[in-house]
């Protein structure tokens, strides 16, 4: 998202920023209030639009409001959530979904096959201005003509009847049910989008959450969807507190349930004789945080110049003394969980010495030929966060290059990147869904749209087209961990670390839990007394 689609937070270990609650109802009498009430603090949304959203701040709030043919269940694989029973032909060409009757909107109108041609068509239309419809849609028959506004329609769509959607693909797709579990592909409802271009703030949605109150600055009330179609919520509403503060420092006064742990506190936190020892939570994320070099500007178009960089750097030991070990260094590109990760992939091991032989060799012959170098990252006044400093250290030391640091807004940063991004980057990528497709085509593959580092490998390319068509899961993760092995030889990016979420859980909060995404699962909390 993602996409994960993912901006950078201050640490490697938590996505905290939409996860962290507390249990009490404000002091506002127009809120919620009672004990089936759970508040939250959460950021304010970019958008909450489907089509648009590269957030995840927006993603997290998306995935309550809104749902799609399918989702992700808890082992990793598609299953049904509107569509209640689909086809596929034998070539793995042609998708025939069938939709459970009666799903309804928030506004009580009954969802048919018409309304998800309209949102995919809405998302592929060039004037909706969508980021993500090519990388999740793209599969499909028509979709990339139609983003290019060289068609009107979605050939590949066909509404057989108000409950059966056939869809046709380019070739055929391994991982097609996987992508359509991602935001881009949720359905919405015309009406809605056509009452102006601030809708997405009165959103009108099919999940199991609607959007009562969205006030700037201040709060977001979502409450329980009584006509949902699946299992309801078991807490009422939910209360989102913008801009509240620092969550452990709620947490540790008894204002806050659940709170994103972050470096500054990862200590005390994880004290197995302190106070927090049986609220702590350890989730592993899908996720990958890494260093990507922009290879269509100088230095970086020379690959013995990315493994110099790869290779000046002690990324166990920054690992180690910044986060004393609480996340591990990657080697490759995969995180740990996600199919087709391989823990025996060679990294560029730490070689400083080699290092500077490899920029002796390359185009550019020694480091005084190397232009001023800025490295693009989140955030504001300055302020950067230890790993990245200890990075930038080891550069300076390790290379004697010195790299400035330029920052955009957290809010922009992957909304803005293509267009400001210098000759290196620092972020994070989480899973939009769990397939090496996420992570080595999205970021890397020729012309996609979230390869920020504009990485070109014909080779690379050739293997995952053909991982990507192949329906067989154990030869098709064989190409995938070719198609890995050489974007690390290659030093497509210097691979950083695999994130771990922490956060710490009253006792009387029940069923609160974060999916491999990182996005929480709220339908199944509740709260007891206390």
């Amino acid at each position: 998202m993602k996409k994960i689609l993912f901006a950078i937070f201050s640490v490697c270990l938590s996505f905290s920023l939409v996860l962290s609650g507390c249990g009490y109802a404000p002091d506002d009498s127009t809120m919620p209030a009672g004990d089936n009430v759970l508040t939250l603090i959460g950021e304010e949304p970019y958008t909450l639009d489907p089509a648009k959203v590269s957030d995840t701040t927006s993603v997290a709030y998306i995935y309550q409001i809104f749902s799609g043919l399918i989702k992700m269940g808890d082992d990793l694989t598609p299953v049904a959530d509107i569509a209640e029973s689909w086809e596929v032909s034998p070539d793995g060409l042609t998708y025939t979904f069938h939709l459970k009757p009666n799903v309804k909107f928030h506004n009580g109108r009954v969802v048919t096959a018409a309304d998800f041609k309209y949102s995919w068509e809405r998302a592929a239309s060039p004037e909706t201005g969508s980021s993500t419809a090519l990388t999740f849609l793209g599969d499909i028959e028509g979709v990339k003509e139609m983003t290019e506004g060289q068609a009107s329609s979605i050939s590949g769509v066909t509404v057989v009847d108000e409950l059966t959607l056939r869809v046709k693909l380019v070739s055929a797709c391994s991982f097609f049910l996987s992508k359509l579990s991602y935001v881009t592909s949720f359905v919405v409802d015309k009406n809605n989008v056509s009452s102006g271009s601030d809708w997405w703030k009165k959103p009108v949605g099919t999940g199991p959450f609607m959007l009562t109150e969205l006030t700037q600055g201040n709060y977001i009330i979502l409450d329980r969807n009584p006509d949902y179609y699946d299992t309801p919520a078991k807490i009422s509403s939910v209360i989102f507190r913008l801009q509240s503060g620092q969550p452990m420092d709620l947490y540790e006064v008894g204002g806050v349930d659940v709170a994103g742990v972050g470096a500054d506190y990862l200590a005390k936190a994880t004290d197995p004789d302190g106070i927090f020892a049986s609220d702590l939570q350890v989730i592993p994320q899908l996720g990958f945080y890494y260093f990507a070099f922009v290879t269509s500007k100088a230095p970086f178009d020379d690959p013995k110049i990315r493994q110099a960089f790869s290779m000046a750097v002690d990324k166990s030991r920054i690992i180690e003394l910044v986060y004393k070990g609480s996340v591990s260094a990657a080697e490759g590109i995969l995180p740990p969980g996600i199919p087709g990760y391989n823990p025996d992939i060679t990294g560029l091991e730490y070689d400083p010495a080699r290092a500077l032989e490899l920029i002796a060799e390359s185009s550019y012959g020694s480091v005084e030929n190397l232009p001023v170098i800025t490295l693009t990252t989140s955030g504001w006044g300055g302020l950067i966060t230890a790993e990245l400093e200890a990075v930038i250290d080891q550069w300076r030391q390790n290379l004697g290059v010195e790299v400035v640091v330029r920052q955009i807004d957290n809010e922009m940063f992957f909304y803005d990147l293509q267009a400001e991004k210098d000759n290196i980057y620092y972020s994070g990528w989480v899973a939009d869904y769990p397939h090496p497709q996420d992570f080595l085509a999205v970021l890397f593959g020729t012309g996609s749209a979230y390869n920020n580092g504009d990485y070109s490998n014909p080779e690379v390319d050739a293997l995952l087209a053909e991982a990507a068509a192949t329906l067989d899961t154990e030869e098709s993760m064989r190409l995938y961990a070719q198609a890995e092995q050489i974007l690390i030889n290659d030093a497509a990016c210097l691979s950083f670390c695999f994130g771990e979420s922490y956060i710490l859980v009253k006792p009387y909060v029940k069923g609160y839990k974060l999916n491999a995404m990182g996005v929480p699962v709220l339908t199944g909390v509740t709260i007891e007394d206390h």
